[in-house]
């Protein structure tokens, strides 16, 4: 797939990381462009661009941001139309510790409204840096799940499909309304990882018998 990947940091540097070895063609962005450059160096496949260049042919693109900078991120790339765009975020406190939206709306469903002519997916959101940028391969051969919620069938397959390149397993979560739970699993799972000293290689699965 091609790929363009916005924000520089934990995440977006572990995405660079991963669609490289996979083999994706990835554009990645933010606000500086010689962060971007820095990790485009290291990763083949991965090419920096400034903002306003970066979405370019892609037909995905990975939202690496936090959310309160989210939508002005995707603005900012120009017509999003009909693209798939991969929302990861979750809309956490300052201290990380407790959510800012939750029970009526999602930082998934905002982000929707905010750019009402892309394909919203929520994917990965579950996931610590860490436990992406290592892989989906987890303690006794366990490998590691990525919900997968979206009210567009075509964005949830494509989030499937490149999550499962990856090597993750895919759990359909349903409709983008299911952002709901998603982002609260992951608070608890940020809750686990800092809070109950978990650290930050664990991950929340879906088992079945």
């Amino acid at each position: 797939m091609k790929i363009t990947v916005m924000g520089t940091g934990n995440m977006g540097s572990a995405f660079a990381k991963q669609l490289s070895a996979a083999g994706h063609t990835v554009r990645i962005t933010g606000r500086n462009i010689d962060k971007a450059q820095a990790l485009a160096d290291q990763y083949a496949n991965v090419s920096a661009y400034v903002v306003s260049e970066a979405l370019g042919d892609s037909d995905v693109v990975v939202i690496a941001t936090a959310y309160d900078d989210a939508v002005e991120a995707l603005q900012s790339l120009g017509d999003l139309t009909g693209k798939v765009v991969i929302d990861i975020t979750n809309p956490l406190s300052a201290d990380y510790m407790s959510l800012t939206l939750g029970h009526v709306t999602s930082a998934s469903e905002e982000i929707a409204k905010a750019v009402p002519h892309a394909l919203i997916v929520k994917a990965f959101n579950t996931l610590f840096a860490q436990v992406l940028a290592d892989g989906p391969t987890f303690a006794n051969d366990q490998t590691g799940s990525v919900f997968v919620a979206s009210d567009s069938e075509r964005a949830k397959q494509t989030a499937v499909a490149l999550s499962r390149s990856l090597g993750w397993n895919t759990v359909d979560a349903g409709g983008l309304v299911n952002a709901r739970y998603l982002e609260p699993l992951a608070g608890f799972n940020i809750y686990l990882g800092y809070g109950a000293g978990l650290g930050t290689t664990v991950a929340p699965v879906w088992l079945s018998k």
